[in-house]
């Protein structure tokens, strides 16, 4: 298998992990959403987690208490484009496997 593929696959996970906390947290009075920044990773090779931050952006005030900065909307739009992506590398694996298969087929 390939390695860049399977630290893909880790740091999107850690990408959907933190969307799924933000928007589990969108009704939270003072919730601040974090982001996750991605990497290359060694040698250019992957991707890994560069950093996890928590937005500064404060929430809306209501009757004066802060709710979450939580946007539902770029959440859902986040976790579309992080789940292609997820598809488009264990798509790479699984071709990567047949052909390893075929050619193992082809040798004995």
């Amino acid at each position: 298998m390939s390695d860049a593929n399977i630290s893909a696959l880790s740091a999107l996970s850690t990408v959907q992990e933190v969307s799924a906390n933000n928007i589990a947290n969108v009704n939270t009075d003072g919730f601040r959403a974090s982001a996750v920044s991605l990497e290359s990773g060694p040698e250019g090779r992957g991707v890994e987690v560069a950093s996890i931050t928590e937005s500064s952006v404060p929430g809306v005030v209501v009757d004066g208490v802060e709710t979450s900065n939580t946007d539902l909307g770029r959440e859902m739009t986040d976790m579309m484009v992080t789940g292609h992506a997820f598809s488009a590398n264990t798509a790479f694996i699984r071709a990567q496997e047949e052909m390893t298969g075929h050619l193992l087929n082809m040798i004995a």
